[in-house]
C-alpha cells in the first residue's frame, strides 16, 4: 500500500500502511529525565492514556490546529508495534513481544485539556495526531536502549535523545500494560517524548526520525504538515481555553512562551550584587540558616570581574564507552546547553569534582559569550585556559586541563537539579561569584539576603573608618554599645 492509498486524516483514516487499523493505541506520559525536569515531577510509575486508532497518520499529512486554539503541540516518540499476544508477561520478555519500531508524532492541542486533562481524548485525540512512519525496523535486531528519536521543525533539530535514559526500559512498559490489558498484535504504544516539544503553528513542517546510531537502521523523516481548521467547535462543545500555565507547559518553559519568569532578577537587583561581596553575601545566607550554598573549590580565570545570573544547568556523568558513544558525539546534552543559554544565564556544571579533563573550552565559552550568558561555573576542568579567560565571560573552576570529555566523562542531561562543588544548584536559581568564590542563594531568600548584606557593608565600612582613625576593635567590630549608638546617629544624619 502507498501513501496515496491513506485518506486525509481529517476524513479519518481507514487503514494505516505499517500497522493497519490497530485495536489501541497507548501512550505514556513521562519517560525522559529530559522532559522530566521541565515538568518538575518524577513518576514513580509509568502511567499511561489511550488514543483513538482514527487519530492516526501517515508521513506527508496534515494535521488540523482547531480554530480558535494556538497551543498546538508536536512530541516526537519511539512507537511499539506488538507482534504477539501479551498477557501477563515477565520484565525480561516484554522486548520478545515487539515486532516493530517506527517514528511517531503524539500531537497535542493544549487548548482542548480543560475539559478532560485526565483522558487526554479531545487534547490528543483529534484526527491525524498519531503520526507514524514512514518505515518500521526490526525490533529482533535492535537493542531498545540503542534507539535514538530526533525532531526537526522547518529543518531545525528540536528534539535530539536516546531511549537509553529513559525512567522506564521500553520492555518494561510491555510488562506493566500485559499484566491488565492484553496486548494483541498491531496494538501501538508510544513510549514518552523527551525535552524540545513546543508549539507549532500553520505552516510549520514538522519531521521525527528514530535510528541507532552508527547503523543501517532508520526509520527515515516522518513529516506532518500543520494546517488551520476551518470548521469551528460548535457551541455544545468544550471551547479552547488557554492560560499562562498551559503555555509553558505547552511550549516546554515560560521562557520559551514568551512568560515573564516567576522571579526575576532585576536590573535593580543585580546593580545592588555588584556592590556586596560574595563574602557578605555568605555571612547573611549563614544568619538565615543556609549554610550549604557555596560551590567550593572552583576558582575564577578573570580575577577582579564579577559574575551575577541566573542558573541553568548540565549534568556529567563517569565515562562509560558504551554510553560515550550513544551520547558523546553529535548534538548531545553538552552542546545542546551552551546553544540554550540566554542573556544573564550562568551555566553550572556538575563535574563530580574530576579535575582530571576539560568541561568546557574556548569555543564552548565563547558561544556561552556570544549568547549572552554571564559565567560558566563548573567543578572540573577547563581547556583552552589563556583562551578562556581572555574572553569577556567570567569562568569559575577546578582548574586547566587539556583533556576532553570522554576521558572521564559522558554529557548525559540539562535543566535539571545538579550537584556542582559540594552545593545543589537547581535552574533558576541566582549565582554570584568573585574572587572569594561562587554561592547559590535560593530566589525567595534574595530580597532579605541582599538587604542585609548592603546593611552590614555600610557597618563594615563605617567600621574600617574608625579603625582607620587608630580605634581599638573591641566593642566595634562587631558593632555594640556606645560604638553602635554612634553608628546609628551618624546614618541618621546622613539619611537627613
Amino acid at each position: 500500500m502507498t501513501h496515496d492509498d491513506v485518506r486525509s486524516p481529517v476524513e479519518g483514516l481507514a487503514w494505516h500502511p505499517l500497522v493497519g487499523r490497530p485495536g489501541k493505541v497507548i501512550a505514556l506520559h513521562l519517560n525522559y529525565p529530559s522532559r522530566i525536569a521541565q515538568r518538575g515531577r518524577t513518576p514513580a510509575k509509568p502511567s499511561y492514556f489511550l488514543k483513538p486508532v482514527t487519530s492516526l497518520a501517515a508521513t506527508d499529512q496534515t494535521v488540523e490546529r482547531p480554530p480558535g486554539a494556538e497551543l498546538l503541540a508536536f512530541e516526537g516518540e519511539i512507537a511499539l508495534v506488538i507482534g504477539k499476544t501479551a498477557r501477563r508477561v515477565a520484565r525480561e520478555d516484554g522486548w520478545s513481544y515487539v515486532s516493530a519500531v517506527t517514528a511517531a508524532n503524539d500531537l497535542g492541542a493544549y487548548d482542548l485539556r480543560t475539559a478532560d486533562k485526565g483522558s487526554n481524548l479531545r487534547s490528543k485525540g483529534g484526527d491525524g495526531y498519531t503520526p507514524l512512519g514512514p518505515e518500521s525496523l526490526p525490533a529482533a535486531e535492535i537493542d531498545p536502549a540503542a534507539l535514538r528519536v530526533r525532531t526537526w521543525v522547518n529543518g531545525e533539530l528540536v528534539q535530539d535523545d536516546s531511549a537509553g535514559t529513559v525512567v522506564f526500559p521500553f520492555g518494561e512498559l510491555i510488562s506493566d500494560l500485559s499484566q491488565l490489558i492484553t496486548l494483541e498484535p498491531g496494538d501501538v504504544v508510544l513510549t514518552g517524548t523527551p525535552a524540545g516539544s513546543s508549539v507549532v503553528v500553520p505552516g510549520d513542517v514538522v519531521e521525527v526520525e528514530v535510528d541507532v546510531p552508527g547503523t543501517e537502521h532508520r526509520t527515515g523523516r516522518l513529516r506532518t504538515t500543520v494546517v488551520e481548521g476551518t470548521v469551528p467547535l460548535p457551541d455544545f462543545s468544550a471551547q479552547p481555553v488557554v492560560d499562562d500555565h498551559q503555555r509553558a507547559e505547552a511550549w516546554g518553559s515560560r521562557e520559551a512562551a514568551g512568560l515573564p519568569a516567576e522571579f526575576e532578577l532585576t536590573d535593580e537587583l543585580v546593580a545592588k550584587l555588584q556592590k556586596v561581596a560574595v563574602a557578605t553575601l555568605s555571612s547573611q545566607l549563614r544568619k538565615h540558616g543556609y549554610n550549604q550554598v557555596s560551590i567550593d573549590g572552583v576558582r575564577t580565570n578573570s580575577p577582579g570581574r564579577k559574575m551575577i545570573g541566573r542558573a541553568r544547568t548540565l549534568r556529567f556523568v563517569p565515562a562509560r564507552e558504551d554510553l560515550f558513544r550513544s551520547h558523546g558525539g553529535g548534538y548531545n546534552a553538552q552542546k545542546r546547553a551552551f546553544d540554550a543559554l540566554g542573556p544573564g544565564d550562568v551555566l553550572v556544571v556538575e563535574a563530580r569534582g574530576e579535575r582530571g579533563t576539560g568541561t568546557v573550552g574556548d569555543i564552548l565559552a565563547l558561544r556561552a559569550q556570544v549568547r549572552g550568558a554571564a559565567g560558566i561555573v563548573t567543578d572540573g576542568g577547563v581547556r583552552d585556559w589563556n583562551a578562556v579567560a581572555e574572553l569577556d565571560i567570567p569562568t569559575f573552576s577546578a582548574g586547566p586541563h587539556p583533556a576532553v570529555l570522554g576521558r572521564r566523562h559522558v554529557p548525559w542531561d540539562r535543566d535539571i537539579t545538579v550537584a556542582c562543588g559540594g552545593a545543589t544548584v537547581q535552574p533558576g536559581d541566582v549565582i554570584v561569584g568573585d574572587d572569594d568564590g561562587v554561592l547559590v542563594i535560593p530566589p525567595a531568600l534574595l530580597g532579605d539576603v541582599l538587604d542585609d548584606a548592603i546593611e552590614q557593608e555600610a557597618q563594615e565600612e563605617w567600621i574600617a573608618a574608625r579603625v582607620a582613625e587608630g580605634a581599638a576593635v573591641d566593642g566595634l567590630y562587631p558593632l555594640t554599645g556606645d560604638w553602635r549608638k554612634r553608628y546609628e546617629a551618624d546614618r541618621t544624619n546622613t539619611d537627613a
